[in-house]
């Protein structure tokens, strides 16, 4: 297989992940173009769909290879371990994305060592979280501003809880929020420890809800057992609410047969270097798009 890999315009902490997978593709035995077009490529990898910055790049192959409706790779940082272990999907990223073999089980799950907290609603906040406008996940939406202001209506149509409003810790927003009762922003603080993370957890200790259409929020909030409202590119869909008019008594289903499904949607470095998830995203792709 001709497989066209872009490390160069990823962020800094895809260049471990990029190389290990470079690696596995090597093993595998398929002819690696790093870093250069080429007019025969079965395949493009590239890192997110952000297109920002650097990765603003990214774009142009992602686009230059979905014309010809060949597929293309997306590696992203994941939601379950952040900065621990990282999706890899064809054609999108979060549920947008085909993830390869679907055929789980239950034990993969059981390696991350995440209890599934137990559902709760000793909060009060209904947290608003929002996404960065330039990432293709936001494509078809109203700008950020007007995609909280509309959330904010809806939901004052079915309860006068707090609201609070978390924009993406890249993508300033602005909003008159002294327009609405009870409304307020609250930027996500940096996690210092971290590469990329938040204070995320801290904030869901006061939740009653968390709101987000498609980003990895989403899914923190119900693993810790906060109902959760996402549209149907989040990969919290299937457990998660797509309707306001439940605000008071969300829908909050069993979650097992979900985390199963998202055990294997994410890698460790360590089995990204010995092709495990490359093995399952090449059946797919040999099954389905090339």
């Amino acid at each position: 297989m001709n497989v066209e890999i872009w490390p160069a315009h990823g962020p800094l902490n895809s260049k471990d992940v990029f190389a290990k997978f470079i690696k596995s593709l090597r093993s595998s035995g398929e002819q690696v173009y790093e870093n250069v077009a080429v007019p025969n490529g079965d395949v493009a990898v590239i890192w997110s769909v952000l297109w920002q910055g650097r990765m603003r790049n990214y774009k142009d192959i992602w686009d230059r290879y979905r014309r010809l409706n060949k597929p293309v790779i997306v590696i992203e940082v994941g939601g379950i371990k952040r900065n621990e272990t990282w999706k890899i999907g064809i054609n999108g990223v979060n549920r947008e994305a085909d993830f390869g073999d679907q055929v789980v089980d239950d034990q993969r799950w059981k390696k991350f060592n995440i209890e599934l907290k137990p559902w709760k609603q000793t909060g009060h906040d209904i947290i608003i979280c929002g996404q960065h406008h330039s990432s293709h996940q936001w494509r078809n939406n109203p700008p950020m501003s007007k995609w909280f202001d509309n959330q904010i209506v809806e939901i004052r149509k079915y309860t006068d809880k707090p609201i609070v409003i978390r924009p993406h810790p890249r993508n300033h927003v602005r909003i008159d929020v002294n327009k609405y009762t009870n409304v307020k922003i609250v930027g996500p603080r940096r996690d210092t420890k971290t590469y990329d993370d938040t204070d995320l957890t801290e904030r869901l200790k006061s939740a009653w809800a968390l709101v987000s259409h498609s980003s990895n929020p989403a899914m923190t909030a119900a693993m810790h057992g906060i109902p959760v409202y996402v549209s149907e590119s989040s990969l919290s869909y299937d457990i998660g609410n797509t309707t306001y008019n439940n605000i008071e008594n969300p829908k909050m289903p069993d979650r097992q047969q979900w985390a199963n499904r998202l055990a294997y949607t994410e890698w460790w470095i360590d089995e990204i270097q010995q092709g495990i998830p490359w093995q399952r995203i090449k059946k797919r792709l040999q099954e389905k798009y090339i």
